[in-house]
């Protein structure tokens, strides 16, 4: 089985489109890092260092210090396939963050993004020094 071509993509190329996609609805880079960091459990400090890196997909969800485990709350339609229904781990992770950006695109509020109401929360310290 072929890999996807998204698996060697830099995050760093396609993080300015998850940027755009929230500014231009209103919302912030800000949010978006708090998002990636709620997902992925990076610090600021290590998001920055990611996308400085140009690290590919595959290295930025496989060496993510702490998934969410709340990330499995996600659920819906991500670009007419049902998140919940797909079955490689690395695709979906992906899918997770293009759902809760969109999410955001979308106005809703931060704490339901973050599935806060479902008392899944992690305290972090998001930025750092």
């Amino acid at each position: 089985m072929a890999t996807h071509r998204i698996y060697t993509m830099s995050f760093a190329s396609v993080y300015p489109h998850y940027v755009a996609k929230a500014e231009k609805k209103g919302r912030t880079k800000a949010e978006v890092d708090e998002i990636i960091r709620w997902l992925t459990g990076y610090s600021q400090r290590q998001l920055e260092a990611v996308l400085e890196d140009r690290t590919d997909f595959e290295h930025f969800y496989g060496n993510a210090p702490a998934l969410n485990p709340a990330r499995a709350m996600i659920k819906g339609l991500i670009c007419g396939v049902r998140i919940e229904e797909i079955e490689d781990p690395l695709m979906r992770e992906a899918r997770y963050l293009d759902k809760l950006i969109d999410e955001l695109a979308k106005g809703r509020p931060m704490e339901k993004i973050l599935r806060k109401s479902l008392g899944f929360t992690r305290r972090r310290e998001e930025a750092g020094p």
